[in-house]
């Protein structure tokens, strides 16, 4: 397999998720700049006073590489879609989409963190992903100083898989210890 037409959205109860779309910048660049200090710690891509043309650019972006299978980043949007609650994605990191492998990633705005969201969203893009997608393996990887990142996949019904120690931090200088986790395919039907 070498390409896929992507399944673009499902509705969640108190969210959807979808595939970014041109005209999106504003909400992405709202969501980021709201958020810049939570993020910054362990985002790389975080940087402050995000505009919104610098938002539309990478919304077209992301819109681009999920129309040519390469990478499908995924807004968390609410119910009516006038407010970006996050973000998340399935990554092509665990090698090509051959492997029917991908890695989830996601961020929480601010002022959405810690009500359950991420736990929520999570959940929806495991079930998704293995009811609509073809994944097969679903990875979830997180500094091990992202407390809500760990409880996050815990509470999702990830498996903790290991522990990458040492690695260069994303973000600044410095080492940090990575936590993988994994769901697969056959058990998560179970």
């Amino acid at each position: 397999m070498d390409y896929l037409i992507a399944p673009e959205c499902i509705a969640c109860d108190g969210f959807i998720l979808r595939s970014y779309r041109p005209g999106d910048g504003g909400l992405l660049s709202e969501a980021v700049n709201d958020s810049y200090e939570h993020l910054a710690p362990l985002m790389p891509w975080a940087k402050p006073q995000q505009s919104v043309e610098e938002s539309e650019k990478l919304v077209r972006e992301f819109r681009a590489r999920y129309l040519l299978a390469e990478d499908f980043v995924i807004g968390i949007f609410n119910t009516d879609q006038t407010r970006l609650l996050g973000g998340t994605g399935f990554h092509l990191r665990e090698g090509p989409l051959a492997t029917k492998s991908a890695e989830i990633g996601m961020f929480i705005r601010k002022s959405e963190a810690g009500k359950g969201l991420g736990t929520e969203a999570l959940k929806a893009m495991l079930t998704w992903g293995f009811d609509a997608w073809p994944w097969i393996r679903l990875a979830w990887i997180c500094d091990s100083r992202n407390k809500a990142s760990i409880r996050t996949a815990e509470k999702a019904g990830m498996e903790k898989e290991g522990l990458r120690r040492g690695q260069a931090a994303e973000v600044g200088d410095g080492r940090r210890d990575t936590v993988l986790f994994g769901a697969l395919r056959d058990n998560w039907a179970e």
